[in-house]
């Protein structure tokens, strides 16, 4: 009975401290109107990244950015669809039986009855435009998406994507990106709370505050550290108003254990690295830092 019950702990500490790093293997953020849409797949990250698992930006598409909201996809009522088809069917029905647009039912005759045909003839169009829009396909993506990348992976760094991209991102940025992946696992690992908010947004502060706390109920501390960028590209860059935002695919090693409050390691073996592969998004506003604003995992 006590394996028992010593198996059942360990099975149930076990998802709480397996990847316990800055993210803790979940997917949250924000990526501005991006947020809802995977990212593109690189070399880094071949693979779709899991959509979002918890974020502040609504769940639902903006003007201009397509989805139900973009003109030609507003809602419509079904009585009025059921009354234009209706009508419609009654008009064509007429004009095929030699009456015109709606002459036989209406009785509407000379030059009114004319421009009432037109009208009409007018909304059928529209109307089937509007039921061919609706049927057709979206377009997958969105604006100012990078190409990906064509030149093999560089170690330790970043492989520029080709083409000619809609936001320049160049050598220092990806200097700054691969720096933040330091100093934000560094500060994660110090449950320096002070270090992070210079280096997130405000929302992912609160993600990280929320693990953090949940590490000390538990009595137990992440420690990340020997922090390796292995190989990292682009994946997206754009620009939103007065923020900017790059999207970018790291593929990195660390060493990652837990302790507990006696230093004792309750996960992880300190003399080996792991390696992770995430999707992180940096924002700023033209020309400042970036900062991190998601994280998403690599399927």
């Amino acid at each position: 009975m006590g394996l028992a019950a010593v198996s059942a702990l360990a099975l149930a500490l076990a998802p709480g401290l397996a990847d316990a790093r800055a993210g803790g293997g979940s997917s949250f953020g924000s990526r501005g109107s991006m947020t809802w849409s995977s990212p593109p797949t690189t070399r880094t990250a071949p693979y779709a990244a899991a959509p979002m698992q918890r974020s502040v930006t609504p769940n639902n598409p903006s003007p201009g950015y397509g989805g139900y909201n973009a003109p030609g996809y507003g809602p419509r009522s079904g009585f009025m669809s059921g009354l234009m088809g209706g009508l419609i069917g009654a008009g064509l029905g007429g004009l095929l039986l030699g009456h015109g647009f709606f002459g036989g039912m209406m009785g509407f005759g000379g030059f009114l009855g004319f421009l009432l045909q037109i009208f009409l003839i007018v909304l059928l169009v529209r109307f089937l435009i509007g039921l061919f829009r609706r049927s057709s396909p979206a377009l997958a993506g969105g604006p100012n998406i990078f190409a990906r990348s064509g030149a093999p992976p560089v170690g330790g760094g970043f492989a520029q994507p080709s083409g000619p991209p809609p936001l320049q991102i160049g050598p220092q940025d990806y200097q700054a990106f691969e720096q933040q992946l330091q100093a934000i696992q560094a500060a994660w690992s110090r449950h320096d709370l002070n270090a992070l908010r210079a280096l997130v947004t405000p929302e992912m502060l609160g993600y990280f505050s929320e693990q953090l706390a949940d590490q000390a109920s538990r009595g137990v501390r992440n420690e990340v550290t020997n922090v390796r960028l292995l190989q990292g590209d682009l994946a997206q860059a754009w620009s939103e108003g007065n923020r900017e935002y790059a999207s970018v695919a790291m593929r990195f090693s660390m060493v990652d254990v837990t302790v507990d409050a006696n230093g004792r390691i309750v996960d992880g073996n300190p003399n080996e690295h792991v390696t992770a592969t995430e999707l992180w998004t940096f924002v700023r506003s033209p020309g400042g830092q970036w900062i991190l604003s998601a994280i998403q995992q690599a399927r």
